[in-house]
């Protein structure tokens, strides 16, 4: 998160258009969902343990040569792909993992503290770029948050080093395409997957910098803006902490798809209506944002834990990297397109039309509604209360 959080500072000072900072977030995001496509394939063949660990591994050594060699868009560009395409594959293996350690009855609790932890890393990255924005600019912004996937990858291996590598076998019953293709409670999850995925990732590209817009509306300087915006958007992503692991327990409790359908239809009107409060008191742009964030980042651990309940286990890595391919392939997308019509509109991060924000954000909500009627299919196939 910390190149979305100095994009306003970076867009002056490496003298990059829209749609040229949001094809940087779209980078890693394309390298993210290659990674995470080959690695959850791989990791059926021969374990999640191994291909977590080596993810972890280089995404340390990418992400640190981010922080000492991006210096144009160019070089951006290429270093935070490579730190996407790197990462990866340390998404799909830990639920792997978690889905072979946890029964159904708590996968979905426990699966929401796994992806609530990648919500507390949003905070923290956006908090510690707003503190050492002032301080030294972005590179010191780039240096410090780039430290977190090497104490990420030396706690890992510590964490994991007594845990067994597990393989499971496939009958010769099973066929790919039977149980996955044809299964409908995983591709209706699969499809919502893909509609959550160009939301939130759009919205976290550029969630920072349309409140920095607002702050400069209101009267502060670039860079005070761009520290303000990361601050206030590390208190969206804590809203997710707090959505992820509270509407995971929920949904082993009330259901999956129940509580699919009410977060995904939230989400959607909350993007429907963010992009148009420019404009408006900065209290209440965060309160509707607080709100945005926790529907928004709520339902993937309902949307992970559901479809390892609905697709046979010797095929769960493979399931996971079509969900991956569709979900950030389409993410991917969404920052750059979001950039297009802000250039469209003649906005950018230091100030420009309510039109452009408003649209931006709308489009991400019509797709959102995509998520809303997946999980109200969903329902009508396997039912809205919970399993045993």
């Amino acid at each position: 998160m910390n190149y979305a959080a100095v994009l306003p500072v970076l867009q002056q000072e490496w003298a990059m258009s829209a749609a040229q900072s949001g094809s940087i977030i779209s980078g890693f995001h394309l390298g993210y969902t290659v990674s995470l496509v080959c690695c959850s394939v791989l990791a059926d063949l021969i374990g999640a343990k191994p291909i977590f660990l080596a993810s972890m591994g280089a995404g340390a050594v990418f992400s640190a040569a981010f922080a000492l060699l991006a210096q144009d868009y160019v070089s951006a560009l290429i270093l935070y792909s490579l730190i996407g395409l790197s990462l990866g594959g340390a998404y799909t293996t830990a639920l792997m993992i978690m889905a072979e350690r946890y029964p159904i009855r708590r996968r979905g609790s426990a699966m929401g503290f796994f992806i609530a932890s990648t919500s507390l890393g949003y905070a923290l990255s956006l908090l510690v770029s707003g503190l050492c924005l002032p301080l030294g600019g972005y590179r010191l912004a780039f240096l410090v948050t780039c430290l977190g996937p090497v104490l990420g990858a030396a706690t890992s291996w510590v964490t994991l080093r007594h845990t067994p590598n597990t393989v499971i076998k496939r009958e010769r019953k099973q066929r790919f395409v039977k149980e996955v293709l044809k299964n409908k409670p995983g591709m209706l999850l699969i499809g919502g997957y893909t509609c959550h995925g160009y939301e939130i990732l759009g919205t976290w590209a550029w969630c920072p910098a349309f409140l920095a817009t607002a702050l400069t509306l209101g009267g502060a300087d670039t860079l005070q803006a761009a520290g303000t915006g990361s601050y206030i958007t590390s208190f969206f992503h804590l809203a997710g902490l707090v959505a992820s692991f509270s509407m995971g327990m929920l949904s082993d409790r009330l259901g999956r798809a129940r509580v699919l359908l009410a977060l995904a239809a939230v989400s959607a009107v909350c993007s429907l209506i963010f992009g148009w409060t420019l404009g408006w008191p900065i209290y209440l742009i965060t309160a509707l944002g607080m709100l945005y964030a926790f529907t928004g980042l709520g339902d993937s651990p309902v949307l992970s834990a559901a479809l390892s309940e609905a697709v046979s286990p010797a095929y769960l890595g493979t399931a996971y990297g079509i969900r991956s391919l569709l979900g950030f392939g389409a993410g991917s997308l969404a920052p750059f397109v979001f950039g297009l019509i802000l250039d469209a509109f003649g906005t950018s991060p230091q100030g420009g039309s309510l039109l452009g924000w408003g649209i931006g954000f709308t489009h991400l909500g019509l797709v959102g509604l995509g998520a809303a009627l997946m999980a109200y299919l969903l329902g009508r196939e396997i039912g809205f209360r919970p399993k045993d």
